[in-house]
């Protein structure tokens, strides 16, 4: 909700997702700088229906030529929750009749379809008896940012990198560590966030190809310049020489390399870059690499780790495996639930002190 008052729009939260109005000035400045949004969709119809055939006769009743020209290709994606229909392949497929037929009728020609790389994307949310069709304005999802080069095994997107970084309260003022950075994405995240850097300004946008773009305002929304942020202090390490290459590769692309320090160092031997701080890791869990059993017998020296060399920080894991507050034999201050595609995570914080976090048993 932050990220829509601050770029002009007034909104509110729904289940997935929020809900805004506002000016294409709004829309433009939401594409360009939400660090955390997948997709801004325009809503241009809803509709109640029953069956596929009353889907496509609210899709064809849409005037899609009066929203982008026949030379464009399109794709169309449906999700649904609750909805009757038996296939929702055969839906996706009434609704492209529907947008063809209705060019065809008016034109005499039927745009192309183009399922690797539309110019127009058409997405389609259908409910228990109603339904509703938007135009992407964001083409490609937002968290393809347009610098990453390479990203390790199993990168975190980089929206959800960007969430997790806000969810710890960290502000330019504290250094941040990230003891097991892979490519880096945590890091360039953090990094483009203090110095202000427009998370969209590398890549181009789906209302770009529809006919109500104004090139002159989108010109004015590129020319606004915030206020840069201060000079953040930011550290990643970890143990594989490739990781940190590609940490490099990616920081550099994203244009925040001057900002990140890197070493090659094991989060269960490195001290501390600093008396105090924010820590924020994201690291292997069973579904992603490495095994139940590895890991089983790694978390508690994760957090002999903590203990011994980070008394003073605040340290964020955020992780699909659940068995870690009790494996690193720490007692979580805090768990944020979130999801990364369809696996169900956890932010969990921990507050560093010296001593042990088992009640009653002193640090030896």
């Amino acid at each position: 909700m932050r990220e829509i008052e601050r770029c002009g729009g007034m909104g509110s939260t729904v289940p997935g997702g929020a809900l805004f109005e506002g000016g294409w000035d709004s829309g433009y400045r939401l594409n360009l700088w939400s660090r955390v949004a997948s997709r801004i969709l325009w809503k241009v119809a809803e509709f109640s229906y029953r069956n596929e055939n009353e889907v496509y006769a609210a899709a064809k009743a849409v005037d899609w030529m009066r929203h982008f020209a026949v030379e464009r290709s399109l794709r169309v994606n449906v999700t649904a929750q609750k909805s009757p229909l038996k296939s929702l392949e055969f839906a996706t497929l009434r609704i492209k009749d529907a947008v063809c037929d209705r060019f065809r009728d008016a034109l005499g020609r039927r745009p192309d379809v183009d399922r690797a790389a539309p110019d127009v994307r058409i997405h389609c949310y259908l409910e228990e008896a109603k339904g509703a069709l938007y135009l992407d304005t964001s083409g490609e999802p937002l968290f393809k940012r347009g610098w990453r080069a390479a990203g390790g095994e199993a990168p975190l997107r980089e929206n959800l990198a960007a969430g997790i970084v806000m969810l710890t309260g960290w502000t330019p003022a504290e250094p941040l560590l990230d003891p097991m950075c892979g490519g880096g994405t945590l890091l360039a995240e953090a990094a483009a966030m203090a110095r202000a850097r427009a998370p969209g300004a590398k890549r181009s946008f789906g209302f770009q190809n529809l006919k109500c773009f104004d090139a002159p305002l989108w010109g004015k929304v590129l020319a606004e310049k915030p206020d840069e942020g201060g000079t953040p202090v930011i550290y990643g390490s970890d143990t594989d020489p490739e990781a940190l290459k590609a940490a490099r590769r990616n920081l550099a692309g994203a244009g925040v390399e001057r900002w990140v320090t890197l070493e090659q160092a094991d989060v269960l031997e490195r001290a501390a870059p600093a008396p105090a701080g924010v820590m924020v890791m994201n690291p292997p869990y069973g579904e992603r690499m490495g095994s139940p059993e590895a890991l089983a017998a790694f978390y508690p020296k994760l957090g002999d780790a903590l203990k011994k060399h980070f008394a003073g920080w605040r340290c964020y894991v955020f992780t699909a495996d659940l068995r870690l507050p009790k494996l690193i034999r720490l007692q979580p201050s805090a768990r944020t639930p979130l999801w990364n595609g369809a696996l169900e995570c956890r932010l969990y914080e921990f507050r560093i002190v010296s001593g042990s976090h088992r009640k009653g048993v002193p640090e030896a």
